[in-house]
Formats: structure tokens, sequence, C-alpha cells
């Protein structure tokens, strides 16, 4: 179904299920593939993948039991919504794509790139939640919280019907589980091409003094950025800053010493841009 604004909409049959994705028209370049976090749809990336859509195809996917998907018997994990994606890409005939993931979109993205690393161009991860910082699972509901307050207000419309139709149930149990990903673990050995983008806002989120000391221990093709006046999800609240981010990355123009977004600061801990693969 073609839409008002560039893009169509598609229902796809992946392992017996129907799948709802968005695309922009323009399917030239490698395509940039979002991926949404827990109990919520895809709709709150729009934003950023619009403002992506001028040079690449975008493609914003409803994971199986969220948005215009159909809900599974259970609820899927990360590594079996690492599947469904996969399985996403097989059904758009999508070779290798940039996967662009927010909070346990970027654990699902992460997984995509250790077991099939040769389908992963390049990676974006935006916000990654999960680990040692977001435990016990109550400071986590805390830190989830304080999120709340600091988020664009114009994302409730789009957040809440999503979470209603999750259940908090269900929310809570995938939530717990993201806490327990080792998300610095599988960050700091990622396979592929990384950039990782942090708001300075986010609770979620540990300290720059500590993203800059594991920045430091990563490997040469990782590079963090940071957007001081951003939450958890920019993808919605920081749409210009975020897509201007990784639209120099992918061109290999992230510096240090300009031509940055408005706000936007970049750690290369290894003296340059990450190496094209």
């Amino acid at each position: 179904m073609l839409t008002d604004d560039g893009w169509v909409t598609e229902h796809l049959r992946v392992g017996g299920s129907t799948i709802g994705c968005r695309c922009s028209i323009d399917r030239t370049g490698v395509p940039i593939v979002h991926v949404h976090g827990f109990a919520i749809s895809g709709a709150y990336l729009m934003p950023t993948a619009r403002a992506l859509a001028h040079r690449w195809s975008n493609v914003v996917p409803d994971l199986p039991g969220y948005g215009r998907s159909e809900r599974p018997d259970r609820v899927l994990d990360i590594s079996a919504l690492a599947e469904a994606l996969t399985a996403v890409l097989d059904a758009l005939e999508i070779e290798k794509a940039v996967l662009v993931g927010n909070s346990m979109g970027c654990a699902i993205s992460l997984e995509v790139a250790h077991a099939a690393p040769e389908r992963v161009d390049r990676l974006v991860l935006v916000s990654p939640a999960g680990g040692v910082h977001n435990q016990p699972l109550v400071r986590a509901l805390g830190q989830l919280a304080r999120d709340g307050l600091r988020e664009n207000p114009r994302m409730l419309p789009v957040a809440v019907p999503d979470y209603v139709r999750f259940g908090p149930l269900n929310g809570l149990r995938l939530f717990r589980d993201l806490t327990h990903y080792p998300s610095l673990e599988r960050l700091v050995r990622t396979p592929v091409p990384t950039l990782v983008v942090l708001g300075g806002r986010d609770p979620l989120m540990p300290a720059p003094a500590r993203v800059r000391e594991v920045a430091r221990l990563s490997p040469e093709h990782l590079t963090v950025a940071l957007l001081p006046d951003a939450a958890h999800a920019m993808n919605f609240s920081h749409p210009d800053e975020l897509a201007g981010t990784i639209e120099l990355w992918l061109d290999d123009a992230l510096r240090e010493d300009g031509g940055l977004p408005d706000g936007v600061r970049v750690v290369i801990p290894h003296g340059g841009a990450p190496p094209r693969p």
C-alpha cells in the first residue's frame, strides 16, 4: 500500500506469520533496516528513517508480536527476534544491510551481526541497553521511569497504544531479559564496523567517562557519538541529529573537528574513522 509520504507498507509472510513492514520507495544502495525496542513497534523510528530516505533505501519492520505484525503464541526472546529479523531480510531479498537498532533493537542487531556478519554491512547501535548498568531489575525499572519523564511528550500517542497492546506482564518479562543481555561483551567483540550513539540524558546508559573507558578497549572499527541533550528514544526526539551523524559515518566523514550536527560529540578511540569492511 502506497502512503502519501513516499513510503509503502508491505505485509510479508515469514515463518507462517504476517510481518508488517514500512519501506521507502527509493531502494538504492545498501538498505538501512531500523530495529525497534521492546514492547513497541517501529512507528517511533520513522522520523529518523524518513530523514535518511533521501539517499538510501530504508526499511522499518514490526517484528513478530509488534505493531502491524501477527502475534506468535509466545513472546519471542532476543535470540528468536534476531532470527525473525534475518528472516525479514530474506523475505525482502536483502543480502546485506545496515542495521540501526534502538534499545532492545541493538541487542537484536548485535545477535544478527555475530551470527551472520556477512549479512551486516555496518551496525548502528542507538542507546544499547542491557547488562550490569541495568541490574538489578528494580534499578532498571527506575531508570526506565526517569527516562519516560525526559522523552518528547509527542511520543506518547505513538508508544502508549503499542505498550498496551503488548501487555504489561509481557513487557516486564522481556525487559528483564534485556537487563541480563551482555550488551558490553557483545559490543566490544562486534565483527563489523559499528557506530554507537548515546544520549547524555539517558538514565539507562552509563556515564560518559565509562563510555570512553569502554571505547578505548573496543576494536578499531567501533566509533562512539554522544548527543548530550537526548534521552533513550532519540530516533524519535532527535531525528535530524541522529540521521546526520549516521549519514556522516556511512560516508566515512565523521570527525571530531567539524561538520557534525549541532550538539553532537564524537569519541574515536583509535584516532580515525572506522574502515570500510
